[in-house]
């Protein structure tokens, strides 16, 4: 469908008629094509701001769209987050027992189900020994003193896991910290 302007519009184009039948005078033939000219122009305003308020409306339309779709990732990511924070602390006490060796075998087995869970919502361990201390994945309890400079600001000891989710962190790790005195 070709779409209209306006300008393709040829003035030897118009014919114009007497309302009557009766040939037109000189002086209402111009007065007809000033008030065509004027007609016309008045449809051609009003054609382009329909044209733009279907642009902004479309626009606006588009931008709601991906509004919806990001609140929707944070939604779920949330919804992974709770979950998970909802199942640590049992899944905590099972890898503390199961350290220890006292951990029945049935219960391995729950916690083995939870560890393929977790992967499944994507949570990985946040904090390892000889790491840069780092405030949004670790949580200082406590300083070592260390032997020389380059261990100073390190991980010395993970005291509990730390658990993230891509990049929200559900729970960061438990540390010490290397601390260097010349």
């Amino acid at each position: 469908m070709k779409e209209w302007h306006g300008d393709d519009i040829d003035p030897e184009d118009i014919v114009l008629e007497a309302e009557n039948n009766e040939p037109p005078k000189g002086g209402d033939c111009e007065k007809k094509v000033e008030k065509l000219k004027a007609e016309l122009e008045a449809t051609k305003a009003e054609s382009r701001e329909n044209l733009d308020g279907w642009q902004r409306a479309k626009a606006d339309y588009v931008n709601l769209l991906k509004r919806f779709d990001d609140e929707s990732k944070a939604a779920k990511e949330k919804g992974k987050v709770k979950a998970v924070e909802a199942l640590l602390p049992a899944f905590d006490a099972l890898e503390r027992a199961k350290e220890h060796g006292e951990i029945p075998e049935g219960f391995a087995a729950i916690a083995k189900q939870l560890e393929s869970a977790f992967a499944e919502l994507g949570l990985t361990e946040v904090g390892a020994e000889g790491e840069n201390f780092d405030p949004m994945y670790h949580e200082a309890y406590g300083q070592d003193t260390v032997t020389s400079p380059e261990k100073d600001g390190m991980v010395t000891a993970i005291l509990e896991k730390g658990w993230k989710i891509g990049d929200a962190v559900v729970r960061p790790a438990k540390v010490r910290v290397g601390h260097y005195q010349a």
